[in-house]
């Protein structure tokens, strides 16, 4: 059996779980060590899983996040202590790369490492010294990775490539929503029908991270006058709007529903809503514009209606199927544009174009998971490697 030692960044991070359960539903034992963003000392396991706890580490706090990082680099031989030798390594986000050379270093130097990266922070991006230096580390650092995995084609175009970052074989693994059942998950889908009319319901899930979109939809709410409403449910990023509780508290059309279960609570959250925002201006122009982001497979897995900005990496995927509302702009004049004809005839018709798509544009089934064990089977025992695989 193919034995991982997975090192991550957010023990929390809800996609975290989500590929502990495809690599153990590829074949694969986990070995799950990484940080935590919570103030208790104890680490609540993780699909049955008791991970190495590497620490406490906020987000947003970049200093702080180095000096986790050197601790645990100097800690790890005695935290790793009795964990049998793995074969495979995955970093997931830099950070977690640097730790992940340190355990091969450790551990033996025969192991391939694997760089998970699917989202390019802004300190990477920029001109000054400072990102000049965090590219050189992940140029460094990822000299040797075995592969690359990453969820969006404009991560590999956009960033990889066109800085030469990494020159390793790519797998893309789409943010798709995890389905290892056939059977209730779906028929349940298919017997969800959002009707249309008023007021009609937008669902923004997932990260909430984007202070320009809360604005905009506020904005837009208002105006509306309770024609439509806002539902928010998931992990507000308090680093990046501190004043959000009080925020949303203030609008009349807008709620927040807390955190929810992915992949067990999808359909139902989803099934409450007509329109999924799948937009985010966190880092706009930037990784904002290229990622394909978890909420676009999932609210299209089970009908609502994606709206999107047409310039990025997600409007270029809804075009090229003809499906969801894109905007040509970021404004309140944009969206009441683009849903000034919605009626309940054009809803269904836009609902059911996203439902005929076949469910493997959405979905991460059995074969998939099996499909990324195997490739990590073959980093562990062979040298040659395709110079791009994609995980369909």
């Amino acid at each position: 059996m193919l034995h991982v030692l997975y090192l991550v960044h957010d023990l929390s991070d809800p996609a975290v779980r989500r590929r502990v359960i495809m690599l153990q539903a590829g074949g694969a034992k986990v070995t799950l060590a990484g940080f935590r963003r919570t103030v208790h000392p104890e680490t609540a396991s993780v699909d049955g899983l008791s991970p190495i706890d590497l620490g406490p580490t906020k987000d947003g706090k970049f200093a702080q996040r180095l000096m986790a990082i050197a601790k645990a680099a100097l800690s790890l031989r005695a935290r790793l202590k009795g964990v049998p030798k793995p074969d495979v390594i995955i970093g997931r986000n830099l950070e977690m790369l640097a730790l992940a050379k340190r355990a091969k270093t450790l551990l033996s130097a025969d192991i391939p490492v694997v760089y998970e990266c699917l989202d390019i922070h802004r300190l990477l991006l920029g001109r000054n010294k400072i990102s000049k230096a965090m590219r050189g580390a992940e140029r460094a650092l990822g000299r040797d990775a075995a592969l690359l995995m990453t969820s969006s084609p404009a991560f590999v175009r956009d960033y990889f490539q066109r800085l030469g970052q990494i020159d390793a074989p790519v797998m893309l693994l789409h943010n798709k929503v995890l389905e290892l059942a056939d059977g209730p998950a779906e028929k349940r889908s298919h017997e969800i029908a959002a009707s249309g009319g008023e007021p009609w319901t937008i669902g923004w899930f997932g990260a909430l991270r984007c202070r320009k979109s809360l604005k905009l939809l506020a904005e837009f709410t208002r105006r509306k006058e309770g024609r439509y409403e806002v539902v928010l449910r998931g992990r507000p990023a308090y680093s990046e709007f501190p004043d959000f509780d009080a925020f949303v508290g203030a609008e009349p059309h807008i709620r927040f529903e807390g955190v929810y279960r992915n992949p067990e609570d999808l359909a139902r959250i989803y099934g409450e809503v007509h329109f999924s925002w799948a937009i985010d201006f966190f880092e706009e122009g930037l990784n904002s514009s290229w990622l394909l982001p978890n909420r676009l497979y999932e609210g299209c897995r089970y009908g609502a209606v994606p709206i999107a900005m047409r310039q990025t990496e997600t409007g270029r995927f809804l075009a090229d199927r003809h499906i969801g509302l894109l905007l040509d702009n970021a404004s309140v004049s944009s969206l009441t544009g683009r849903l000034a004809d919605m009626d309940a005839d054009s809803y269904a018709a836009a609902r059911k174009k996203i439902l005929a798509e076949d469910r493997g544009t959405w979905v991460c089934d059995l074969r998939d998971c099996r499909a990324l064990v195997d490739r990590l089977k073959a980093l562990a025992g062979s040298t040659a490697f395709d110079p791009v695989l994609q995980a369909a």
